[in-house]
């Protein structure tokens, strides 16, 4: 597996979820599994990608504008999750937050798939990929288990 295989995976189970938050209501149970997962998910996700995708990437003259670009998204992201965590669940305002933050993680993971990882593919060797991918994968699962 490749570092971009890796977090390929992540992102559909951040779409799935994310599709998943906005579809509940109120303070429901539904409402609550859904959002929990989604923020684990992407918690552990940008914390992995960060150290072991962007970081190494800023290495490289070409990898830092996009490296900045993609960490200040995950911060506008984390943002969007504090927000939800001080609101009500039965509040309109959650859900129009929650639209946001879908809206963003969609946004950010096409721009991650589309524009990102091919120029990462350029900067990256076969094996760096690879290594990247097992540091990511532990990593990842590190933060999922601590959350």
């Amino acid at each position: 597996m490749n570092i971009f295989e890796a977090l390929r995976e992540s992102h559909e189970r951040q779409r799935t979820y994310a599709r998943a938050v906005v579809r509940t209501s109120g303070d429901s149970e539904k409402r609550v599994e859904a959002y929990k997962r989604l923020k684990s998910e992407l918690q552990a996700h940008e914390t992995a990608e960060e150290r072991f995708f962007y970081i190494p990437l800023m290495s490289d003259d070409n990898g830092v504008d996009l490296s900045r670009h993609a960490i200040a998204e995950h911060h506008e992201m984390d943002e969007m999750m504090e927000e939800l965590d001080k609101t009500e669940m039965s509040n309109p305002s959650w859900l129009a937050t929650a639209k946001k933050l879908s809206e963003k993680v969609h946004h950010h993971l096409k721009e991650e798939e589309t524009k990102f990882f091919q120029m990462a593919g350029k900067i990256l060797d076969d094996k760096q990929k690879e290594s990247l991918a097992k540091g990511y994968v532990k990593e990842y699962e590190a933060q999922l288990t601590s959350a």
